[in-house]
């Protein structure tokens, strides 16, 4: 026992590597709040693209949904390579130095890679998810604001998404868990983020109390949105359960924000 408290939970090894540990979750944290933040961005114009009416919009449909499918289906660590491998070798044929090798603000290239490939691969996942969101309004409620003179395009901005993304935030919050806990990935491409970092030490401790260090720092930013998650589910549940608390009026079961033209 003794000795497994010393391998994982050597208090010393802990506070003489902190400074390193702590850096490399900060960027861990800026690798999350970013690429989730473009996750979100992305995965909604895709999904809103993949909604897209009439037949002359059919390529585009067929176009997100082979990019869906695609990003889906292949490993996010694989993208992670393809991108680090592909970029670098593209500066200035045909994509200028600014994108091929990026520095933005003063971070390497292999952080903005790192954004990338993550952005493409969850932002295909998010789109799954507000499409779900999307299709689970009822369609009277597009129906009803089409009658009221609305394009496709105002319909969805006004009435349809909103009302979409309120329903699909717990499942957009699970993902963002697994977005940040997948970013320790960009460590293979040679960013020092917290995984990385710990895996420094532990190369030349020997003594992986650093990496559980890490670990702690992971677990005391996802167990929280764990808990939001399955707070904000069963407010929905509460919400639309019969007899609930807060569970919605006849007239807003019926009509939504369109009032009773929804449910005609």
């Amino acid at each position: 026992m003794d000795v497994i408290v010393q391998q994982f939970f050597d208090l010393n090894v802990m506070r003489d590597n902190f400074g390193l540990i702590w850096d490399g979750f900060q960027q861990t944290l800026l690798l999350s709040l970013i690429a989730g933040g473009l996750s979100l961005v992305w995965g909604l114009v895709v999904a809103l693209l993949r909604q897209l009416p009439g037949r002359a919009a059919a390529p585009i449909r067929w176009l997100t949904i082979a990019y869906i499918d695609s990003f889906r289906g292949i490993p996010l660590l694989l993208i992670l390579l393809l991108v680090n491998g592909s970029l670098g070798a593209l500066n200035g044929d045909p994509l200028p130095e600014w994108l091929a090798v990026p520095n933005w603000f003063g971070e390497p290239y292999q952080f903005w890679y790192g954004i990338f490939a993550i952005t493409l691969t969850y932002g295909a996942y998010m789109a799954e998810v507000y499409r779900a969101g999307i299709e689970a309004i009822p369609s009277g409620q597009m129906e009803a604001a089409r009658s009221l003179g609305m394009s496709h395009g105002q319909a969805m901005r006004q009435v349809v998404v909103p009302q979409a993304v309120r329903t699909v935030i717990p499942p957009l919050l699970n993902d963002f868990i697994a977005l940040m806990k997948d970013t320790s990935l960009v460590s293979f491409i040679g960013f020092v983020e917290v995984v990385q970092a710990g895996q420094d030490v532990y190369q030349v401790t020997y003594n992986v109390s650093a990496l559980t260090l890490g670990a702690i720092f992971f677990l005391i930013c996802t167990i929280p949105l764990a808990r939001v998650v399955d707070w904000l589910i069963a407010r929905q549940q509460a919400r639309y359960q019969r007899g609930g608390i807060d569970g919605p009026t006849p007239t807003e079961t019926t009509s939504g924000p369109l009032g009773g033209t929804a449910g005609a």
